[in-house]
């Protein structure tokens, strides 16, 4: 008696081991390929911040067609997983709007991308060029910041010359203040070794060419096409 009931034991231990370890689930070992924290690690998005005023929110086309949203949808083609830009740019914005928005919307944290494209409005409300020069430095100083102090991963848009729109009219005056603002814009991009992306003499050819304008002022997703196609160059090198 005492026989089959050790017997009876050892043959239900034996099924129990068995159907444990067919059932149990393995631990998670992070260097597997295709595990869960594997994928998590390799797949974290980067996050973008764009900073601007109407030419970064893009007046008068398609949120897809703006060219921070543009470059996300590149980068995103070329297996570079990007978050949706954080966007802190509105229509008629100065340098000084910029930064209190910045102050006011409590703008923290790091990201892998920053692009700057500032300065129109400096120009259309004729504001002094020193006080710009200022300016515009403390906000490529806090760009950097963002950017978790690295400058390689902060990128600068230069000003557009809308004069050769139908809202420009034309005017030598407005294309030659453009220029002596990109001049400053230009100078202390690159004293902080940050990449400046001259866009302006693209930006010229919406005289020629309606289909480049959006609303008679603004560009349009085709110009903002051509825009993106030369920050994506160096934007895809950096990160």
């Amino acid at each position: 008696m005492k026989t089959r009931i050790i017997a009876g034991l050892v043959s239900f231990m034996t099924v129990l081991f068995t159907y444990c370890s067919k059932n149990e689930t393995p631990p998670i070992n992070p260097a597997v390929p295709g595990n869960p924290v594997t994928d998590t690690a390799t797949r974290a998005e980067k996050k973008y911040l764009a900073l601007g005023d109407s030419y970064t929110i893009g007046e008068g086309v398609q949120v897809r067609e703006r060219y921070p949203s543009q470059l996300v949808t590149q980068l995103r083609q070329s297996n570079v997983r990007v978050a949706d830009p954080l966007f802190v740019a509105r229509t008629g914005w100065t340098t000084t709007d910029l930064d209190k928005a910045i102050i006011d919307q409590n703008i923290t944290g790091t990201y892998d991308l920053v692009t700057l494209l500032i300065g129109v409005n400096d120009q259309f409300q004729r504001r002094d060029t020193t006080g710009y020069r200022s300016r515009f430095r403390a906000l490529l100083q806090k760009s950097i910041l963002f950017a978790a102090d690295n400058p390689a991963r902060v990128f600068v848009l230069s000003i557009p010359d809308y004069s050769v729109t139908p809202y420009g009219g034309g005017s030598a005056t407005i294309s030659q203040q453009i220029e002596q603002f990109n001049k400053i814009t230009k100078e202390v991009t690159v004293s902080y070794n940050v990449t400046y992306i001259d866009i302006t003499g693209l930006s010229k050819e919406m005289g020629t060419d309606p289909t480049l304008v959006a609303d008679g002022l603004h560009p349009s997703g085709k110009e903002y096409t051509r825009w993106t196609a030369l920050l994506f160059t160096a934007v895809k090198r950096a990160l």
